[in-house]
């Protein structure tokens, strides 16, 4: 174990969140995503829901500030007024972890499908909730050495 790193972030996912360059993105997603047809590189968390696992990545990993919208979400099907309570959920994620207003803007389903495709890597989470994904870009760390 380590001091201050939230149990669920493997060995593993640290290291791949470590070894994403600015701009690579992060895709969490719920039990019911085709992650591992669709992954380049794929980590299965099970036992966990998005949420816990947002929060846990977010404890860690810094967001794109350089561009309008570091996080998306996938669009309800014929819906796209919705917004789900696991979506509300990560938004107050995104807020709290980043001390700012972050945009959480949806995708079409099946463009979100082709964006999770050049991702760099996927996260599957047991989440049940429909919706339960969300596509995180990675940012740097303002005077960091």
């Amino acid at each position: 174990m380590l001091k201050n790193i939230a149990p669920l972030l493997s060995a593993d996912l640290l290291y791949h969140l470590r070894a994403m360059g600015h701009g690579d993105e992060m895709v969490i997603v719920d039990a019911h995503f085709p992650a591992a047809s669709m992954a380049q590189r794929h980590i299965a968390l099970p036992g966990n829901d998005a949420t816990t696992l947002l929060d846990a990545v977010l404890s860690v990993l810094p967001l794109d500030q350089y561009v309008s919208c570091p996080a998306h979400r996938m669009q309800v099907v014929d819906h796209p007024e919705q917004q789900p309570q696991v979506c509300r959920e990560f938004s107050q994620l995104l807020n709290r972890h980043e001390g700012r207003e972050i945009a959480l803007e949806q995708i079409e389903r099946f463009a979100f499908y082709e964006r999770v495709k050049q991702a760099y890597l996927v996260v599957s989470s047991s989440e049940m909730r429909l919706y339960g994904n969300i596509i995180l870009k990675k940012g740097v760390l303002e005077g960091a050495s």
